[in-house]
């Protein structure tokens, strides 16, 4: 046990199994599943992070009832057919140790029935404010046939091989919290009302479970520690009540504890910026305190000091953790072993949750995820080593040099400026986007300690690499584009500065002018966003926070929607309409003619002119810096070219790019 986390890895039983330390893989969604069944990459995935420590993994939430059927990549614990995909994961989990959960669930009014075409069920015809679908509501056979199906699918579970059944849908906002939160339950008969009734469909199926799972199984429940701001919303006090009456059942061997609904996203899986770390424990310690069986805490807790200080003080028996066992699988064992700083940190920047809205769950800056079995046996195949030049110092070139150095070559860095980290450095200066750096100071951390050489403030040419290297790996980033190209007039790109009159003032600025701090721009700043991405909202941030006045306007109808699958869209709106910028869609920028800047509306063309801006930011995307790698083209050397020097893109793509890179060396 180590000295520095005596808690965090000491075990403790959990019902008839015991955990044999306190780090729980807490649920969430992967969308590996074609079929409703587990595929090979869930057991791999499930796999990797039993390998890595954890004691406890609760299995992605997992669909009672074919009207919850949000995307096509959710598990069907209610068909027979997922019984021995149960038994595959199992049989890849159980050999390091772990503890396999099942979590058992229904969204109620929080989906729609495009999927199933069935329409959806809640206790009453509330829509969601995300779905906006009415749903159905369910007459008391209905509510039979879902205590049914809770059932069911346990027996399903446990036939596969699982240790435990985590029944969920009372946190989120999800059906079973439906029926307990006044602001969703309307109805007048035994299920609505009193708080006895609106916990009756709840107790039910606790009870019914419990007698259908065998007494070596684990049973525990999933809940709110808070709903958040919501109108007649369940605040902690009202939880508080909720765990200590499930708990007097008698039938329970742990709770684990979340908050929000879809109401406040961020209150479900709050980002760096929109909620601090372990942002939900204090809530969950009151439940703690009230309650006789193990409490399992979540919340943006992703270091080990923090995960034993929330045990060492009682607010918690077991520490949660997702997108930080996304991150990095090994955080247990790297722990345990003393070690740390060798953590790959969760930054908080929410791409697993943006990843999983369009296929398979992926991370910013772990490139395994998804892939874990391709890599370990990649890693296993006999390399011969060569001498490898790695051009630039950003998430691509970091991440290329470090993969290559671990895998026996020898690298040598390039970068031209005096510091590694590229564009995240520039992102990073805003307040909201801090913590994204620490992607490329780990990469930088881990390749300072390995035998690279790193040389900064050089600007490699051609003549530093023919002949003297095998390979090189190409990735120095790009440039913003500033001469007045959109995507709406795509025969400009290579124009000159005449391509938006007046782009080529004194007063026109690239977002990277503004957030290297290279320039001082005036007092009232027009920012021009053309990629609907995150560089409006950081550059937009960064000069309200040195009080300039700032106005972002855009062709799109919607700016921002590029992250909107993050689910922090609202609140980086919320952030910077509190430092008083201002948005105004659906108009082009036609013209900057010193302090008056031309408008028209994209879908009428009538004009508009802003006439006291003192500079204009223009956020157009970025050009790929390729000269170096079509100056080698030819040459004989073998080169990649990877990341924004490919195609201006994002991190994740540098990032895997550049794992796949220098795994092809």
């Amino acid at each position: 046990m180590p000295a520095d986390y005596p808690t965090l890895f000491s075990p403790i039983a959990l019902g008839p199994r015991t955990a044999r330390n306190r780090v729980w893989m807490a649920a969430h969604a992967t969308e590996f599943s074609t079929d409703g069944t587990f595929a090979d990459a869930s057991a791999d995935y499930y796999a990797e992070r039993a390998r890595g420590g954890v004691a406890v993994i609760t299995m992605e939430a997992m669909a009672v009832h074919p009207t919850t059927q949000p995307r096509r990549g959710v598990i069907h614990a209610y068909d027979a057919a997922v019984v021995d995909s149960y038994r595959k994961v199992a049989a890849a989990v159980h050999p390091h140790g772990a503890l396999l959960m099942a979590q058992l669930w229904h969204r109620g009014r929080q989906t729609d029935g495009i999927i199933s075409r069935l329409p959806t069920w809640a206790p009453s015809p509330v829509p969601d404010t995300v779905y906006r679908e009415t749903p159905h509501a369910m007459d008391r056979r209905e509510i039979d046939e879902i205590v049914a199906h809770y059932v069911l699918s346990a027996r399903h579970a446990v036939e596969g091989g699982v240790d435990g059944i985590e029944i969920h849908g009372l946190a989120h906002g999800y059906l079973l919290g439906q029926f307990l939160s006044p602001a969703t339950n309307h109805r007048t008969d035994e299920y609505g009302g009193s708080f006895e009734n609106r916990l009756r469909i709840v107790r039910r199926i606790v009870e019914e479970v419990r007698a259908a799972v065998p007494a070596d199984r684990v049973l525990g429940i999933r809940l709110n520690s808070d709903d958040g701001d919501v109108e007649h919303g369940l605040r902690n006090a009202d939880w508080v009540r909720i765990a200590t009456e499930v708990d007097g059942w008698g039938v329970l061997d742990y709770i684990s504890t979340t908050q929000g609904t879809y109401l406040d996203r961020m209150q479900i899986y709050g980002t760096s910026a929109a909620r601090p770390a372990g942002y939900e424990v204090a809530d969950t310690a009151n439940i703690t305190a009230a309650v006789s069986v193990p409490v399992m805490a979540v919340g943006r807790i992703t270091t080990p000091e923090m995960a034993e200080d929330v045990l060492a003080s009682g607010k918690a028996q077991f520490v949660g953790m997702a997108r930080q066992l996304i991150a990095d699988p090994l955080w247990p064992a790297k722990a345990e072993r003393g070690r740390p700083d060798d953590i790959r940190p969760c930054v908080g920047a929410n791409w697993c949750v943006a990843s999983f809205a369009r296929g398979p769950v992926t991370c910013l800056h772990n490139p395994h995820v998804g892939r874990e079995r391709e890599f370990r046996q990649d890693d296993a195949r006999p390399r011969r080593s060569r001498r490898v030049a790695v051009v630039g110092g950003g998430p691509a070139g970091l991440r290329a040099a470090l993969s290559a150095t671990d895998l026996g070559h020898r690298v040598t860095l390039f970068e031209q400026s005096g510091a590694l980290g590229g564009q995240v450095n520039l992102l990073a200066q805003a307040a909201s986007y801090r913590e994204w750096s620490g992607v490329t100071d780990w990469l930088a951390d881990r390749l300072r300690r390995t035998k690279a050489e790193i040389r900064l403030r050089h600007r490699a040419t051609a003549d530093d690499l023919l002949d003297r290297y095998d390979a090189v790996i190409v990735a120095t980033g790009s440039t913003p584009v500033r001469h007045g190209w959109t995507a709406r007039r795509p025969a400009r790109w290579a124009a000159d500065a005449a391509a938006l009159p007046g782009s080529g003032q004194w007063n026109v600025y690239t977002p990277a002018q503004i957030l290297s701090g290279g320039e001082t721009p005036p007092h009232r700043i027009l920012v021009v966003d053309d990629t609907g991405d995150r560089q409006a909202f950081a550059t937009a941030e960064y000069l309200a926070g040195r009080r300039h006045a700032v106005h972002v306007v855009s062709a799109f109808p919607q700016l921002g929607h590029a992250f909107a699958d993050s689910h922090d869209l609202p609140f980086a709106f919320g952030r910077l309409r509190r430092a008083g910028v201002t948005f105004t869609p659906n108009v082009e920028v036609t013209a900057i003619d010193e302090d008056t800047v031309t408008l028209a509306d994209v879908h009428t063309g009538e004009l508009s002119r802003l006439t006291d801006i003192d500079g204009v930011v223009l956020v157009l995307g970025n050009a790929a810096d390729d000269a170096l790698a079509r100056e080698l083209d030819g040459t004989g050397l073998d080169v990649h070219l990877i990341g924004d020097a490919q195609a201006p893109r994002r991190i994740f793509n540098a990032i895997w790019e550049a794992e796949t890179a220098a795994r092809s060396l």
